[in-house]
């Protein structure tokens, strides 16, 4: 059988929208590696290996194609609200009681921080960048996006979706800090007989993704799914473990076409991506004292706030 998109010893978990409970699972086996995938949301577990870097080359991504991304009217955001036609949208956990996590500004100043992991590999990951990126962008401003896709390797799950990667990205805010993390590169290394390493977290990074992707504070998956990409801490006042929508969304679709709707609150994988990106959003203005006010008391970050219970 065809090697599978995870991970040394993957696992993968669903999470329902409204109740963060296990639903549709089903497993297979894959080069004597247990993979278990299902219908609404899906993560890789994730290992922590060698920092050497990979072979992958980058490619910038080109600014019209930023400008569509991060320059959605806010109209958009506000008809789409919280709900899609063509897929389940998963709200961040919320987690309480947790010391908050915070980081350096480039200007020095300590802010909330947001720290994702993932890897260039992983079409889960590569569906949620699209939404983290589109969420952020209202809070600041990206430089150095790359180009990706997810591992075009025969039998991997949802092949070659289209995204982005944070290998280089720069993110400028007065609000919130980001650290993004790609772990492994989307070249598979025969030698390794996996991904090639690409990225290290720092050891609190790596500290806080051991603590927190686990079955202690992610509802609804068992031990045997803990560690788990994509992973992301919103100032530990929230957890994302697993795409907040399925990359079977983005199928058959290119990088180009997915941005160009993104204006369009009619398409329905405009809606998955907005969508999840109003979600982030309403987190993100948990930790920011509700600032900025235009985004904060928008029409689909309110949404999102009702959804997920927050005053």
């Amino acid at each position: 059988m065809a090697k599978s998109a995870a991970t040394k010893n993957p696992a993968a978990k669903s999470t329902k929208a409204t109740s963060g409970r296990p639903a549709g699972l089903f497993t297979w086996l894959a080069v004597g590696l247990v993979v278990v995938v299902v219908a609404t949301l899906v993560i890789i577990k994730v290992t922590t290996g060698s920092s050497t870097p990979g072979n992958s080359s980058f490619q910038p991504a080109d600014a019209a194609t930023v400008a569509e991304l991060t320059k959605i009217p806010a109209s958009v955001f506000n008809t789409v609200g919280v709900t899609s036609p063509v897929a389940t949208i998963t709200a961040p956990i919320p987690l309480k009681g947790q010391p908050a996590l915070t980081g350096k500004s480039s200007t020095g100043a300590t802010l909330p921080k947001v720290f994702y992991l993932g890897g260039e590999y992983c079409p889960f990951c590569a569906a949620q960048r699209w939404s983290t990126i589109i969420a952020l962008s209202r809070f600041g401003t990206w430089s150095g996006l790359g180009n990706m896709a997810s591992s075009t390797l025969t039998g991997e799950i949802y092949p070659g979706t289209p995204t982005f990667t944070f290998v280089k990205a720069t993110y400028k805010s007065k609000y919130l800090v980001f650290s993004g993390v790609e772990q492994y590169n989307n070249v598979f290394n025969t030698a390794l007989n996996f991904y090639s390493p690409l990225q290290k977290p720092t050891a609190a990074e790596r500290a806080n993704f051991k603590k927190y992707d686990t079955s202690k504070y992610i509802p609804g998956i068992t031990a045997q799914q803990d560690y788990s990409i994509p992973y992301m801490s919103i100032g530990n006042r929230f957890l994302i473990s697993g795409s907040s929508y399925t990359p079977a969304t983005l199928a058959n679709l290119t990088r180009a076409q997915i941005a160009s709707g993104l204006s369009d609150p009619t398409s329905p994988v405009t809606d998955a991506i907005i969508a999840s990106a109003n979600y982030q959003a309403a987190a993100f203005c948990s930790l920011t004292k509700n600032q900025p006010g235009n985004v904060c008391t928008s029409g689909g970050v309110m949404a999102a706030r009702k959804a997920m219970g927050l005053k």
